[in-house]
Order: structure tokens, then C-alpha cells, then sequence
């Protein structure tokens, strides 16, 4: 069978465009000042956060055997599972650079103090609280950068890129840290690795003290009317509230709780289903780390399709199979290559998840989203980590396989329908940007705010000859014109007529009066509104915006003073 020519080039010559759009987001991220710094931060928080790890790790099987290594581990995650949405709250209350980076300093001064404790042969305990308390603080500071991210993002495939090189970071920290680690201890000693933490720390703080958002919101230091516990629990309750958070928050649990087993399982796999020896741990998850770079490119040919919520279920699905697979297939190869593929999977959930969560959550209460979404990784990783045994006792360690393995496939089967259904409705609102983009206001606010915005104006149909508001009236709307023409009376003396493109109402909700003209359709006409509290968050919360709206207002009263004026 004979294809034609132009049905093979033209998939080819899309795919090829595809990842030149990609690839000019990925580069974008680096030219952007700002996003290159917050890359650079994570670079050194995350291969500090394995260095001293790896250095805890030993230093607490040397002081306490077994029971000391599961006793760090126990006060590393529960206090951290529990602080997250507090610490979280910070990036919501404050400025985020600003809480990355006293995040940052603290680990810096808490880590150098744990060097010292282990230089003057303090108790263990002293060492395993200063380092669990590295940990705690390190919760503050995730958080804050994940949210900070949008506002930094020019566009929304810049800001999808921004998050494949975070995650990029993250993979290539995972293995080269702990490799790190391990060389320095062998060469010195757990401080040594400890101040080199430290090292670490600084170049973030150094990083973070450069970032130069600008004042793209208010921040207020004070309490809610709720509550400390109240404001720390909002990231939960934004995320019951919506459905499709729900299910996308429910399912970034269920795989970090597969990815709890896999922790236990691949060690005793190594150890007894492929008799590879202790080495063969270090091997496996290499295999793990390395493909999660791999998931890299994946990830990047991915971004210009913004088809997220498909990407998120593509990855559970490499999470789930080739695990499953290694129950099925023991051989050492064949182990490598299946943990590649899972790290594949790994980094495509890290990307597309956090950016779905950045695009669909409001601004204000986004840190405290990603603060909750870390304290329910922290939980169900360690419940994954409790039920590995329970599993393998009962069906063996390849049942144990095939059983961790089979539960992401079929929660992305359940789900699978709804998932795609996000991703279809995502065009409708093309149209709905371009006109919040072409409002003088709304054009600096970031993509991420924009896109929450177009999904959030209702369509409202006018007839010819009727009245929209009248003067007045409270304002209760903004409204953006897409079709038909609308006349602007003052005083029932016409001033103005406007077209698609053209917004208005938004005087009387800023200037908080009555509405200051009638506008009636003069033909049939169509209307996107965005309700009052909506277009007053997105405008007073963003300086430029705020700016440009006064400008938008004065040239309007003044426009209407002109008109009125006596000839």
C-alpha cells in the first residue's frame, strides 16, 4: 500500500513545528531573567536537599543502626506532612521571593548549626531534630516558588517550560546530589557534607535575592477573620470545592502513593526477584533517575500542545504499567529499562500536574494549594511505604508488582473521559482571551491569570434597543463586546459607540459609585461579563493593571465631560 507524500510529510512537518515551539518556550525560560534565576535557586536547593540527605542518612545508621535511620525518616515526614499548609500560608501572606528566600537563610544558619553539633559530638538527637527542622522549612519554600512561577511566565507555553526545567532540575538532582554526597563523605565527613549544604544554600539565596517580579499583588500580613488554622486550611478547601481539582489532586495522591511502594519494592526486587545485591538498589534507581531526565524531552515536545490534563493521565500510565510489567517480566534489563520508563512517566506528571494546578487556581490562595497537594504527597508516599510489606507478604513481590502496578491503569481508565474532556473545552475560551488581552487593564496581568479570568466571563446575549445598564444603576458587571455595536449615553445625550473589541463598566466598580452612563445595544450584540468581584481581584490585585485602568477611566470622564460640554 501506497501512502501519499503529503500524508506522511504533512504529520511530520507538525510534529517538527510542534517542537520548534517548544523548544523556543524552553529556551524563553532562560532569557527571562527572573524564570533563569528561579531555575538556577532550585538547582541549588534541590542538590543541597540530597546532599544532606545522604549524610543524615549515614550518620544516623552510625549513631542508631536501623531504628536511627527509621527515626530520622519518621521526624523528617510526619512534622512536615502536618506544617506544609502553614508554612505554605506564607507564600499567600507575603511576597514569595521574599519567602523563598528567608526559607532559604534559615536552612542556610539551621544546617551550618548541625555541621557544628556534629564537629563537638552533640547528641544525635540534637543533629536529627536541626536536620528535620531543614526539612520543615524547606516546606515554605516549594510552595512559594511553584506560585511564583505564573507571574513570572510570559506566556503559557513559557510557563509549561518553566515547570519541565524545574522538573528537569529535580531528576538530575536526584542522582547526581546523592552521588555528590556519597564521594564527599567517603573523602571527609558528615559536617563537611553539612557546611557543603550550606554552600548550596547560599548560591539559592543568592539567586532568589535577585528575582525582580515587581508588585503583581497586594499582600496582607494580617489574619483572616478565620483564623491562622483557618487560612492554613484554604488550599484544602479550594481544592474539594472543584471537581476537577479533586480529581486531579486525588489522582497526583494515588501515584505518589504507588510511588511509596516502589520505594520498598525496588529494594527488596533488587535484593530477591533479581538477585542483584545491595549495589543493585543504587543500579535500579539510577535507572529511575536517569529516566527521568530522559522524560525531559517528552515533556518538552509536549508543552506547545497545552493539552495537559492528557499529558497528566499519559504519565500515570507510565507510572502504573512498566511497574506492573516488572512482575511479569523479572530480568534485570528488562527492570532497567521498565524503571526508566517510569521515570519518564514521573516527569511528565511533574510537569503537567503543577501546571494545571497553576492555570485553574486562583492567584491568592495558590501557594496554599501546593502547600496541601505536599502535605498529601508526603502522606500517601509514606502509606505507600507502610502497605508494600502488607503486599508483598500476601501475593509475593511479583504480585506485589502487578497489584502497585495495575492501580494507576485503572484509575486512568475511570478517569480517562473526564480528563480529555478538560483538555476539549480549553479552546473555548480563544476568543474570550483575545478580548481580555486587547483591555488596557487585563493585558499585563500573566497568563495564568488571564486564562483563569477567560474561563470565568458568562456570555450574555443583547436584542437591538435594549438596555444593558442605566445610569445609575450599581455596578454589578464588566462587560467586553465581541459582536454588534453599543451606544454610551450620558444624561441621555449619546457620547460614544462602541465595538467588538471594546469593553466597558468599569467605572462604577473601581470608582465604587453608580453607573455613570446608560449603555444600550444598538443591534444585536454579543457580551462577555465578568462579575464585580472577579474584575476587581484580577485589577486591584496587579499594579500595571491597576495603572492602566485609572488611565482607561480618566480618558472616559474625561471624554464624557467633552461631549457634554456646552458648544
Amino acid at each position: 500500500m501506497h501512502w501519499p507524500k503529503h500524508a506522511i510529510l504533512r504529520p511530520v512537518s507538525a510534529l517538527r513545528d510542534r517542537l520548534a515551539d517548544s523548544l523556543r518556550a524552553f529556551r524563553a525560560v532562560f532569557t527571562n531573567p527572573n524564570l533563569r534565576r528561579v531555575q538556577l535557586a532550585w538547582v541549588g536547593s534541590e542538590t543541597g536537599k540530597w546532599l544532606y540527605l545522604i549524610a543524615l542518612a549515614v550518620y544516623a545508621y552510625e549513631a542508631g543502626g536501623a531504628a536511627g535511620v527509621g527515626l530520622v525518616a519518621l521526624i523528617r515526614t510526619i512534622p512536615t506532612a502536618i506544617a506544609a499548609p502553614f508554612a505554605a500560608l506564607l507564600g499567600d501572606r507575603y511576597r514569595r521571593e521574599r519567602v523563598m528566600l528567608a526559607a532559604t537563610l534559615v536552612r542556610l544558619v539551621t544546617i551550618t548549626t548541625a555541621a557544628a553539633a556534629v564537629a563537638v559530638d552533640a547528641p544525635a538527637l540534637v543533629v536529627y531534630g536541626l536536620a528535620a527542622f531543614v526539612t520543615l522549612v524547606s516546606t515554605a519554600f516549594r510552595p512559594a516558588q511553584a506560585a511564583l512561577l505564573p507571574s513570572l511566565a510570559r506566556t503559557p507555553e513559557e510557563l509549561t517550560a518553566a515547570n519541565v526545567a524545574s522538573s528537569t532540575v529535580a531528576s538530575v538532582a536526584s542522582f547526581i546530589g546523592p552521588a555528590v554526597g556519597g564521594v564527599l563523605l567517603a573523602a571527609t565527613s558528615t559536617e563537611i557534607v553539612f557546611l557543603a549544604t550550606g554552600g548550596t544554600f547560599l548560591w539559592t539565596a543568592v539567586m532568589v535575592a535577585g528575582i525582580k517580579p515587581g508588585e503583581t499583588r497586594r499582600q496582607d500580613s494580617t489574619a483572616e477573620p478565620s483564623g491562622i488554622v483557618g487560612e492554613a486550611l484554604a488550599g484544602f478547601r479550594t481544592i474539594l470545592v472543584d471537581k476537577d481539582l479533586r480529581l486531579f489532586v486525588g489522582l497526583y495522591g494515588a501515584q505518589a502513593f504507588v510511588g511509596g511502594t516502589l520505594s520498598v519494592l525496588i529494594v527488596v526486587s533488587a535484593l530477591e526477584l533479581l538477585d542483584l545485591g545491595e549495589s543493585g538498589v543504587g543500579f535500579l534507581n539510577s535507572a529511575f533517575g536517569i529516566g527521568g531526565v530522559l522524560g525531559t524531552v517528552v515533556a518538552l515536545a509536549l508543552v506547545a500542545r497545552q493539552k495537559l490534563a492528557s499529558d497528566f493521565i499519559f504519565g500515570i500510565l507510565l507510572w502504573g504499567v512498566p511497574l506492573a510489567l516488572m512482575g511479569l517480566w523479572p530480568n534485570p534489563f528488562v527492570a532497567v529499562v521498565l524503571l526508566g520508563l517510569i521515570g519518564v512517566g514521573e516527569t511528565i506528571v511533574e510537569v503537567a500536574g503543577p501546571t494545571l494546578l497553576q492555570r485553574s487556581v486562583p492567584d491568592d490562595v495558590l501557594a496554599r494549594v501546593f502547600g496541601a497537594l505536599e502535605s498529601l504527597l508526603v502522606t500517601t508516599i509514606g502509606l505507600g511505604g507502610m502497605v508494600a510489606p502488607v503486599l508483598i507478604a500476601v501475593f509475593g513481590i511479583r504480585g506485589a508488582l502487578g497489584v502497585s502496578g495495575a492501580i494507576l491503569p485503572l484509575l486512568a481508565l475511570v478517569f480517562w473521559r473526564r480528563l480529555v474532556a478538560i483538555d476539549a473545552a480549553a479552546p473555548a475560551v480563544e476568543r474570550q482571551l483575545a478580548l481580555l488581552r486587547g483591555a488596557p487593564m487585563f493585558a499585563p496581568l500573566p497568563p495564568a491569570t488571564l486564562e483563569q479570568l477567560a474561563g470565568s466571563v458568562a456570555l450574555v446575549h443583547v436584542q437591538s434597543g435594549e438596555e444593558i445598564f442605566r445610569q445609575g444603576d450599581p455596578g454589578e458587571r464588566f462587560y467586553l463586546i465581541d459582536r454588534g455595536e453599543v451606544e454610551v449615553a450620558v444624561d441621555g445625550r449619546p457620547t460614544r459607540t462602541l465595538g467588538p473589541g471594546d469593553f466597558f463598566g468599569e467605572i462604577a466598580l473601581l470608582r465604587e459609585v453608580p453607573r455613570t452612563a446608560t449603555v444600550t445595544a444598538r443591534e444585536v450584540a454579543r457580551l462577555y461579563a465578568l462579575e464585580r468581584d472577579e474584575f476587581i481581584a484580577a485589577v486591584t490585585g496587579h499594579a500595571p493593571s491597576m495603572e492602566a485602568a485609572d488611565g482607561v477611566i480618566s480618558a472616559r470622564l474625561g471624554a464624557f465631560r467633552s461631549a457634554l460640554a456646552p458648544e
